[in-house]
């Protein structure tokens, strides 16, 4: 008998609906790259437009960290500091433009501490001679950020693309980013009201595995004699190399900024971060893997797509006065 006879009209039509929503929720759940694909970002969206982004992001990366080792530390931590604040747009980027913009870099997160604009400068200036008015400064940061984790021996990740730059900043947001001294409540409570979770938490701060902070910052402060200024190395065993060493340190109890070491002595730890760090620890391709899976996700943080937005033609100023 054709199946057209045994089942009603309706009865198929019913069949074939639900069919068609068990597909879909399977392919969104469980579709290629869908964190690409809920923030509107592919990693081929340059392919065509301006095929050699990357090789050109790389190649200015590479200079400047010859000539200044913490520039890959710097250039991560724009792009955290970045997408923390309105999401991931480049507005850390702008510069004072008064009375419409107000600057992110001078809040006491960024003031004196954040660096690397030069070098964002100098990447921006090669992508314009090469594909005017088309790569952001918010995916220049993305970018910069993988490579200069690859170059300090860390893992490689295809980087979702397709942000636009925002024509705004947000000065209370600015103020409200994860400090050295939160405690690990707070900084939970930040991380989870931008959909980040514990172990985004975790594996995002052991971007501290490399780079220098400033010993005002530091659980010891700085020693007598010495100017707030002064550098101390985040990774005292491998200061420059992007590996699970950090994760050490924190259960030596030596790590340098207190907001590291609060995911093993705070005392909500034992029930949250601590067997996370523990594991990371244990498992340096562990570290990898979660921290590319939350690098991506911090990266689809409200990010400006199709129309929205702006490409910066100068990543410190919008193109056209809002006034």
């Amino acid at each position: 008998m054709a199946a057209s006879s045994r089942f009603p009209l309706a009865a198929r039509c019913s069949l074939l609906l639900t069919a068609a929503l068990v597909l879909a929720l399977s392919l969104g759940a469980h579709g290629h790259a869908g964190a690409d694909a809920g923030a509107g970002l592919s990693s081929s969206f340059y392919d065509d437009l301006c095929p050699g982004a990357g090789d050109i992001v790389r190649r200015v990366v590479q200079k400047a960290r010859v000539a200044d080792a913490r520039i890959p530390a710097s250039l991560i931590r724009l792009h955290f500091h970045d997408c923390f604040v309105q999401g991931c747009d480049g507005s850390l980027l702008l510069d004072n433009d008064l009375p419409a913009i107000m600057t992110e870099k001078e809040v006491p997160a960024n003031d004196r501490s954040a660096r690397g604009f030069k070098v964002v400068d100098n990447i921006k200036r090669a992508l314009e001679n090469a594909c005017p008015g088309i790569v952001s400064c918010a995916d220049i940061l993305a970018l910069a950020s993988e490579i200069s984790v690859e170059l300090a021996g860390g893992p490689r990740w295809s980087v979702p693309l397709g942000r636009r730059d925002g024509t705004t900043t947000n000065i209370e947001s600015a103020n409200n980013l994860p400090s050295p001294f939160d405690s690990l409540e707070t900084l939970q409570e930040k991380f989870k009201n931008l959909g980040l979770d514990d172990t985004d938490l975790v594996a995002l701060q052991g971007a501290h595995t490399f780079g220098r902070a400033q010993c005002q910052f530091t659980q010891r402060n700085c020693s007598a004699g010495q100017d707030d200024e002064t550098l101390v190395n985040l990774d005292t065993v491998t200061p420059d190399v992007f590996d699970n060493k950090y994760y050490g340190n924190l259960l030596r109890g030596r790590a340098p900024l207190p907001s590291d070491q609060v995911m093993l002595s705070d005392p909500v730890a034992a029930a949250t971060t601590a067997r996370i760090v523990r594991r990371f620890s244990g498992s340096q391709k562990d570290f990898f893997k979660n921290f590319v899976a939350s690098m991506v996700k911090m990266g689809n943080i409200s990010p400006l797509t199709e129309r929205a937005g702006e490409i910066r033609n100068n990543c410190r100023r919008v193109n056209r006065k809002p006034y």
